[in-house]
């Protein structure tokens, strides 16, 4: 904390640094590569294999039949395309506060991104997603939880529904997370997410799709890049399910390596416990931005059991110029924080107006004007109540020092 009225507060940690592999997963990767055999299939292979276990433990956390490892989570996204039924030609509505890898994956599939307006709440904008697939003929939604954020899956639903939608989950920022008791990723026809290092699980890249659909999972257990070793996953449908398939369906080479499976299993039983001091970390620091001038932090509904491995506010009240300078003043004194408002991509972060190859993307009135003053920053679980606490007069300073308001 500041030691006087002319002293700045200096958060010296840094919130871009992922949460340590725990001993667990270290001790088992290290098993797997004096054994040698990463990859996840083999010819003569006695047991299962390591993804096989994780797909296995994965499904069952999850409630359901079926999940298959992918080497990323973008490739989930575009094997569950695929495999969804989604052809080259075909529009996938997808709402605009996402990640370039999400239209990626449904331009890689061959298809159309048609963008979803949002609200103030950074989640998908349930009037205009309805205007979209009645007016569009769209048979897919990819929605994105950007960030974590989850909209009303009632309606969400409720819409797909009456339109004769497919809902495909993006879970990236989901993994745990529910939606009035019901964990995301269970909504859908299929699900994704990724275990890439700032997410819930970290392998530093990787990625796992859920389904309930047995033909659904056979085909993205043939597109992943199982060669005709597809009896080698646990969680899968009947053997009988892939002679419907094998011979329509092109492998992708996508699939999840033994190694990535081995650092993942002892992190996803200890899931909920970072999950708890997630939530803790973030309910303190909502308090203590509340009351910063020009500075809000959404609302969130009573049934979002959300899952805050990062944190995001709006600069309300601010020219691009004042915002420029009040991220400035937060970096200067340790606190990065990433804006979606930017006129140019930074990092990882960008907008839809950095996605050219998107037709129509100005469509998108209320998107527009969220994302102008959207901030984020990581929040790494081992934050502690002194941090919380420079963090937040980090962040107050600045604005004061950016209005001149004390």
């Amino acid at each position: 904390m500041a030691d006087g009225p002319t002293n700045r507060s200096v958060f010296t940690k840094d919130l871009s640094a992922p949460d340590p592999i725990p001993d667990e997963a270290i001790e088992a990767a290290l098993r797997l590569m004096r054994d040698g055999r990463l990859f996840r299939y083999g010819e003569d292979r006695a047991g299962l294999s390591e993804a096989a276990l994780l797909e296995q433990e994965f499904a069952a956390h999850l409630g359901v039949r079926y999940a298959v490892g992918l080497n990323s989570g973008g490739c989930a996204l575009f094997v569950a395309l695929k495999a969804a039924g989604v052809a080259p030609g075909d529009e996938v509505l997808v709402n605009a506060f996402t990640l370039a890898p999400v239209p990626g994956a449904i331009t890689h599939a061959g298809a159309t991104p048609v963008l979803v307006d949002i609200t103030e709440s950074y989640v998908v904008d349930l009037d205009d997603l309805q205007r979209k697939a009645e007016s569009s003929g769209a048979k897919f939604l990819l929605l994105s939880y950007m960030r974590g954020h989850i909209p009303d899956m009632d309606r969400v639903v409720d819409i797909c529904r009456r339109f004769g939608l497919i809902l495909i989950e993006d879970c990236a920022h989901t993994m745990g997370a529910r939606w009035d008791g019901r964990l995301s990723g269970t909504h859908g026809k299929v699900s994704c997410f990724s275990t890439q290092t700032f997410k819930h699980v970290n392998s530093g890249e990787g990625g796992l799709l859920a389904t309930d659909d047995a033909d659904l999972a056979a085909k993205a257990i043939l597109h992943s890049g199982s060669y005709m070793l597809y009896a080698q996953h646990k969680a899968r449908p009947p053997l009988e399910v892939f002679e419907r398939h094998k011979y329509q369906t092109p492998n992708f080479s996508m699939r999840m390596s033994g190694l990535v499976a081995a650092l993942l299993r002892p992190q996803l039983v200890s899931l909920d416990k970072r999950i708890a001091l997630w939530r803790g970390i973030y309910d303190r620091l909502a308090g203590l931005f509340d009351g910063i001038d020009n500075l809000t932090v959404p609302a969130r509904s009573e049934k979002e059991a959300f899952v805050p491995s990062s944190m995001q506010f709006s600069l309300t009240g601010l020219s691009a110029t004042e915002i420029q300078s009040f991220l400035k003043e937060c970096d200067d004194h340790g606190v990065h924080i990433k804006w979606f408002g930017g006129r140019e991509p930074v990092g990882f972060t960008s907008s839809h107006d950095h996605w050219r190859y998107i037709a129509a993307a100005a469509e998108l009135p209320r998107a527009n004007e969220v994302l102008r003053g959207l901030c984020d920053f990581r929040l790494p679980s081992g934050l502690t109540e002194e941090d919380c606490l420079t963090l937040a007069s980090v962040v107050r300073e600045a604005m004061q020092q950016v209005t001149g308001e004390q």
